[in-house]
């Protein structure tokens, strides 16, 4: 899985008051926990964090503080402004290579559904599956083969397979499937 360094201040401040400052600023609050250590409250530019929470892919994040300690983590949790789409906060959880992490992985269907060519619609439900391995065998992607699936056919959560890992997202979730049309029906 790919890294994305991120670079944070600590902070001490914990009012609404301070955090609204440090919003205005163009900061983010975060928190960082997890992995057997005490909560690490810091701050992180809003422009940096973007490149992190507005794309699909998952990363392995390593944040490195002012104070020059440094960690492994995954996002947590992200809180959003309702109106204006502006994340207000940030929870990343501390990871290690000692236990499983449990991480959402976007999917991307390869190959042209047998149903399609015969008059049939392709649909994707799901963007993402959720996957837990160890931090070394955690992949960018999940990788779906559609070629094999004919008019009516779908493919569930249960019958991916991905090297090294376990897919803990429901086994009967609908990752996409070929639905019948009027002109398949007709042909």
């Amino acid at each position: 899985m790919q890294h994305f360094s991120i670079s944070g201040t600590i902070r001490e401040s914990m009012g609404k008051a301070a955090l609204k400052a440090l919003r205005a600023e163009g900061l983010v609050p975060c928190n960082l926990y997890g992995a057997d250590q005490k909560n690490v409250l810091f701050t992180v530019s809003a422009k940096a964090l973007k490149a992190v929470t507005n794309t699909p892919k998952s990363y392995i994040i390593d944040v490195t503080l002012d104070n020059g300690s440094t960690y492994t983590a995954i996002l947590h949790e992200l809180q959003w402004h309702p109106v204006t789409d502006e994340c207000l906060h940030v929870d990343f959880l501390a990871v290690s290579d000692a236990k499983p992490v449990c991480i959402n992985v976007p999917i991307e269907i390869t190959g042209h559904a047998v149903g399609v060519q015969q008059g049939g619609k392709f649909y994707q439900t799901s963007r993402e599956v959720r996957i837990c391995a160890p931090l070394s065998s955690l992949p960018d992607k999940v990788v779906v083969n559609i070629s094999k699936l004919g008019l009516n056919q779908r493919i569930k959560a249960g019958e991916i397979v991905v090297e090294g890992a376990s897919v803990i997202t429901d086994k009967d979730t609908i990752i996409c499937g070929v639905k019948a049309t009027r002109n398949s029906a007709a042909a």
